[in-house]
């Protein structure tokens, strides 16, 4: 790995760098094994795992790169066309900026998605995949919201919440607006978060809400990210079992960890990616929701220090 002196003294001070008006940021030894972190949404940002998890791995002997997709987060939405090809290009133009080769990449949620498509398209440059609460196909867990939620309402005789459910089910599923409410219900239903949250979560928890330099982003969302990734991309009505079986065909090493009180994933669902890429690839943790490398962060980092070898 080729780096120039100026780019590793502000790596390894763990600063961030704005070329190309991407917000990124680097931490570790360039030398090192590089992670890139794929965040979720579209429209989300990195702020969660920057400022939970990205150090504590650089301290286990990875060189970490965060950072906002164009359009997304902290990164300029000026010329963002929110199209996979767009975001490949930006990530090629991150390995070079850092000097990177070959990456495992951490795709969260929909950043899940992102890794899967560049490896397709760029399998050279990915070192494995650790899909991090991400889905194989977003109308799957659609259905697992709506079942999971309409149990919920039932047990509480919500006739309101019912109706609307079943206003929902009769939607267009393709929509981005059947999308959008699908993951409101499973906002308002805790989906997201764990039941029963571990000491060391609630206590990372604390310290990012404490950390308000980046906790200010934890919440925000741009809305022009989903309806452009949806209008190029069709991106909720993607199912990506085929890439993966395809990648897998070409020897690319492919993880998973799951939260047990992840809502927008089932059982069935983990067992079919346990079948597509190995039951010892895929770690399914109690008392872990959808912020796997929060709410289960030891055990995350352990797992990325035996599969980044």
């Amino acid at each position: 790995m080729k780096t120039t002196i100026c780019s590793l003294l502000l790596l390894l001070c763990g600063l961030s760098m704005h070329a190309q008006n991407l917000y990124s940021r680097a931490f570790g030894n360039p030398n090192n094994q590089a992670i890139v972190f794929l965040h979720g949404g579209p429209g989300y940002n990195c702020a969660n795992f920057e400022g939970t998890t990205a150090q504590a791995l650089a301290d286990k002997g990875f060189f970490v790169i965060v950072y906002d997709r164009r359009g997304e987060g902290r990164s300029s939405s000026e010329g963002a066309e929110f199209t996979f090809k767009q975001t490949f290009n930006d990530l090629n133009e991150l390995y070079s900026r850092y000097g990177i080769q070959k990456a495992m990449l951490i795709g969260h949620s929909f950043g899940g998605i992102v890794a899967l498509l560049y490896t397709k398209q760029f399998p050279e440059k990915v070192h494995s995949i650790v899909l991090a609460g991400a889905p194989l196909s977003l109308q799957e867990s659609f259905a697992q919201i709506i079942d999971r939620c309409k149990k919920i309402y039932q047990a509480k005789n919500d006739s309101t919440n019912l109706n609307y459910l079943s206003m929902l089910e009769k939607m267009d599923k393709s929509t981005l607006q059947y999308s959008s409410f699908c993951f409101a219900h499973a906002m308002q239903n805790g989906f997201y978060s764990p039941q029963k949250p571990t000491e060391e979560a609630l206590k990372l928890y604390q310290q990012w809400r404490e950390d308000t330099t980046l906790s200010q982003y934890g919440s925000q969302m741009t809305p022009q990210a989903p309806q452009g990734f949806w209008q190029n991309e069709h991106y909720t009505t993607l199912d990506l079992t085929e890439t993966v079986q395809s990648l897998k065909q070409m020897d690319v090493s492919i993880y998973g960890v799951y939260g047990q009180d992840d809502g927008l994933y089932s059982e069935a669902q983990i067992e079919k990616l346990k079948s597509l890429i190995g039951a010892s690839h895929v770690f399914y943790w109690e008392q872990c929701s959808h912020n796997v490398f929060i709410d289960q962060q030891k055990k995350f980092i352990d797992a990325i220090g035996i599969w980044g070898q």
